[in-house]
């Protein structure tokens, strides 16, 4: 398919990206050590770190940064910890419950609701967010609210919404010091970008030679381990920032019921792109697991491809994914002559909600 946008003349971005989604993308790394650094200074009361479970609240753009933490801080943190994507908490939540209420925009309807629960079962709750109604709610009731400031859409400040919890959880001592693990996250990320840079040509670049691979397809992403979390981000994306169908599954639960549904309708299998997302940091089996799904998808005839993270150490490989996963999307949004900042869908649902409050 022919566009008005050639990926190698950056010059030509413009035209569809008004806003400036590129600027958003390309600094990443700026907004991780921003962030690093505010929730560094933050005062927090001593007792937030004596909880027996956490939840984090958020929804979209705000919720994935909690997804990112759970996963990569699982094995380390010795409590639970929930994303929870709801207007209701769950029964068990109370007093000895720590509750981070993430939004980005601090207008979050279903982030509000939940966030007035934790504070009527006398839940211990911190806000993330740039103001709105939720700056508003800690105010009146005096709990703490780690405000920043990013113009952009919410699922391109992540390097906010992820950075700015991993750095909560190390202050209230549920996480290690991971200030070197930082360090190398943070090269990842200005790595990926390099690589991925617009002016870095399509034969060179992984971006946008993926994304023209995916233009016209279905995009499905595969996942597994620390990156099942990143498979969700991508499908996220392709959807807000491409404008894009897309879907994600995780390893091993696809391998225990998506792999059957590889057969019909036949006439999709032409029209499916599936990515599988691999870290060699993953337990070896879901390696295995990747490998013999590939195999299953080429003898269906759907083409998949096995994408590689890379990078020192958990959080500078899901890093290194997530900033290939932005500029996948970015590219795509123009191949498919997409404003990559743009919600429309989203506006008019807001909208007709709004009617019924």
């Amino acid at each position: 398919m022919e566009t008005m946008i050639d990926l190698d003349q950056p010059t030509t971005y413009q035209q569809l990206d008004r806003s400036d989604m590129l600027a958003r993308v390309l600094e990443m790394d700026r907004q991780a050590q921003d962030a690093w650094n505010i929730a560094t200074s933050f005062d927090l009361p001593a007792e937030y770190g004596q909880a027996r479970q956490i939840v984090v609240l958020g929804m979209g753009g705000s919720a994935i940064g909690g997804d990112l933490a759970r996963t990569l801080t699982a094995r380390h943190v010795p409590i639970p910890i929930l994303v929870s994507r709801e207007y209701e908490l769950p029964a068990w939540v109370g007093s000895e419950t720590l509750v981070i209420a993430a939004s980005y925009s601090g207008n979050t309807e279903e982030t509000l609701s939940a966030t007035d629960q934790a504070l009527a079962v006398g839940a211990r709750v911190i806000g993330l967010t740039t103001g709105g109604k939720l700056g508003q709610l800690a105010e009146q009731h005096g709990f703490p609210v780690l405000r920043f400031t990013y113009e952009a859409q919410p699922r391109a400040a992540l390097g906010y919404s992820l950075f700015l919890l991993l750095r909560l959880l190390v202050r209230l001592e549920y996480l290690p010091e991971i200030e070197l693990k930082v360090d190398e996250a943070l090269a990842a990320i200005r790595q990926q970008t390099a690589t991925c840079h617009p002016d870095s040509p399509t034969s060179l670049n992984p971006a946008k030679e993926l994304a023209t691979v995916i233009h016209g397809s279905l995009a499905v992403v595969y996942g597994g381990g620390i990156l099942a979390e990143v498979a969700r981000r991508w499908k996220g994306q392709f959807n807000e920032n491409a404008k894009h169908w897309a879907f994600f599954e995780q390893f091993p639960e696809l391998n225990h019921n998506a792999v059957i549904g590889y057969e019909h309708p036949a006439a999709l299998e032409q029209k499916i792109q599936v990515l599988i997302l691999s870290s060699p940091l993953n337990h070896p089996r879901i390696g295995l697991r990747e490998r013999v799904t590939s195999q299953l998808l080429g003898r269906r005839g759907v083409r998949s491809r096995v994408l590689r993270a890379e990078g020192q150490g958990e959080l500078a490989q899901v890093c290194h994914m997530v900033v290939w996963g932005d500029f996948v999307t970015y590219y795509l949004a123009l191949l498919n002559e997409a404003d990559p900042t743009t919600i429309e869908n989203i506006d008019f649902l807001k909208a007709e909600l709004g009617k019924s409050t």
